[in-house]
Order: structure tokens, then C-alpha cells, then sequence
């Protein structure tokens, strides 16, 4: 499985904006956050709008505005951003409402069920918080 640039710049930008978070919860503009991460103005203007949406993070309009996270960092987790700005699911057979006429003979159903239920559990036992706390030790 690969995940996208979109899903690895949001994560970068939820990274920066967790810190900032830390320096009393101040907004953080999107040029800052572009020039920081080294990431297109454009494209993260869309992933960020796509991360309020999913009220993961807010938006302030005006000259101290910016954007920050919208819970404490111990609340988001990777999965929270992940299933934001892609699909979660390693193949279609394990989608919800997907029937694949295979699925009651099909002997590796099972193999990837556990790769999902593995992966789903990883990414939601890692918060921004942790994250952040393991890259600064």
C-alpha cells in the first residue's frame, strides 16, 4: 500500500500545526505552513480545506489568522488523518457495501482482513501528540 502525497503532505502540515499548537495554540498561516513544509501553496490550500471539513483542524480569517488543529493533539490520530484524505481500505472486497462474488470460497479474504485490521490499528494508536513527542526525544 502507498499512500498519497496528499495523505503525506496532510500529515506533514497536522505535524507542523501540532507544534504550534504547543506554542499557545496560535494560528499558523498558509504561506508559513507552504514555505515550512515545502509544499505547494495551492495543493495544501486544498488538503487543509479538505481537514476543516473533516474538523480536524479550524480556520481564522484575517491579518493573526491561519489555521490550527481543532481538538489537543492527544485526540488526532493518524487515522483520523489518513480516512480524511483517502480511502482506508487495502482492497475493495473489505469496503463496506462492496460484495465480491468470491468472498465465501475466497481463502485469502481472511489474509487481508488481518492486513487491515493491523494497519487500522496502527494508525489509530498513533497520535499527533505521540508522534510529536517521539521526534523530539
Amino acid at each position: 500500500m502507498k499512500f498519497s502525497k496528499k495523505t503525506q503532505y496532510g500529515l506533514r502540515a497536522m505535524v507542523y500545526l501540532t507544534r504550534a499548537y504547543k506554542d499557545k495554540k496560535r494560528f499558523c498561516s498558509l504561506k508559513e505552513i507552504s514555505e515550512k513544509e515545502d509544499i505547494s501553496f495551492s495543493y495544501l490550500e486544498k488538503i487543509l480545506l479538505i481537514l476543516e471539513k473533516k474538523k480536524l483542524i479550524r480556520s481564522k480569517k484575517g491579518s493573526t489568522g491561519g489555521y490550527r488543529l481543532n481538538y489537543f493533539p492527544k485526540k488526532i490520530t493518524i487515522g483520523d488523518i489518513v480516512r480524511s484524505l483517502e480511502s482506508f481500505t487495502i482492497i475493495d472486497c473489505l469496503c463496506r457495501g462492496e460484495k465480491c462474488s468470491k468472498i465465501k470460497t475466497c481463502k485469502a479474504f481472511s489474509v487481508w482482513g488481518k492486513v487491515q485490521k493491523a494497519l487500522d490499528g496502527t494508525l489509530n494508536s498513533i497520535t499527533l501528540f505521540s508522534l510529536i513527542k517521539k521526534n523530539e526525544k
